[in-house]
């Protein structure tokens, strides 16, 4: 589903649209469902019946495969960042869900998680939780780069292609998807330049930049000048963003858009990449801190 997004007036002289790929799947939402599509058809011709994968404390992808794991009959096993979380559960929204979908939660150091694919660390896993198909962070990989390549189907009309960036699978698979004349732009939700080499391994194409200007801080860092934007954006449009990705990066094109970057009659794409059941957890912590709120999905 595509909705066009009505630029307030005086209206620059391009056109906005968004691509509502947060509405695929009740659950499995967004970038989350291209990921996990040919990554579930290869457990599945592989025999395989048990996910094992990673994540923190309000991960949309450990959200992801559980859900996946409950409606496609897998078992599912999930590595999670930060030993304090296993006390957490029934007040950590995304960890209870998880485990009401019958995930399996193994709360692992920091330490541990850095080094998480190390051989010995796996070989570790694999005689705890025996024969399994490894999803990893984030679920990027060849296949999960192919279900996103799934993304532009029928979206030649547009100019610019915009996302938010994680561990740049999304984008690379829009990169390799995209029309000669189409341009992809992504959003990093994380500090730093590193994206740029990750990127490359997964496509060869050079029809793409990344904007580093709009992370607010660095991953997970959240202001309150992004949760009054979400929150207005929201009222005059009706479509929730999420804090961590999408919300960024929609900031960040707007902004870019009130600064004339988009060349005159530009055709812009916003792609929506879910994420959205991570706002109630969010929403705990700001609460906590005496910060404003996303005033949805309370």
């Amino acid at each position: 589903m595509i909705q066009e997004l009505h630029l307030p007036k005086p209206s620059p002289s391009v056109s906005l649209f968004i691509k509502r790929d947060d509405l695929l799947h009740p659950h499995i939402s967004g970038n989350k469902f291209r990921k996990l599509k040919y990554n579930l058809v290869a457990a599945k011709a592989q025999n395989k019946t048990k996910l094992l994968t990673f994540g923190g404390a309000f991960s949309n992808h450990i959200v992801a495969v559980a859900a996946a794991g409950k409606e496609f009959g897998f078992e599912t096993v999930g590595l999670i960042r930060g030993e304090e979380l296993a006390t957490q559960i029934e007040v950590n929204p995304s960890l209870k869900f998880a485990r009401d979908c019958g995930m399996e939660l193994e709360f692992i150091s920091r330490e541990n998680y850095r080094q998480k694919n190390d051989s010995a660390l796996l070989l570790h896993w694999q005689k705890k939780y025996g024969d399994f198909y490894l999803l990893p962070e984030g679920g990027t990989n060849d296949l999960a780069i192919k279900g996103c390549e799934e993304i532009l189907s029928a979206t030649d009309q547009y100019d610019f292609i915009c996302c938010a960036v994680g561990t740049g699978g999304t984008i690379s698979g829009l990169i390799n998807s995209a029309q000669p004349h189409q341009k992809i732009i992504g959003f990093p939700a994380l500090k730093g330049d590193f994206l740029q080499e990750d990127i490359r391994n997964f496509t060869h194409n050079k029809n793409w930049e990344l904007n580093t200007d709009y992370h607010f801080g660095g991953y997970g860092k959240i202001t309150p000048e992004l949760i009054r934007f979400m929150n207005d954006f929201n009222a005059q449009h009706q479509i929730p963003l999420d804090p961590i990705y999408t919300g960024k990066m929609v900031f960040g094109v707007l902004d870019l858009i009130q600064k004339k970057y988009f060349p005159k009659g530009s055709r812009i794409l916003l792609i929506h990449t879910g994420g959205l059941q991570g706002i109630r957890g969010i929403n705990a912590i700001l609460k906590q801190k005496n910060q404003p709120q996303l005033d949805y999905y309370e």
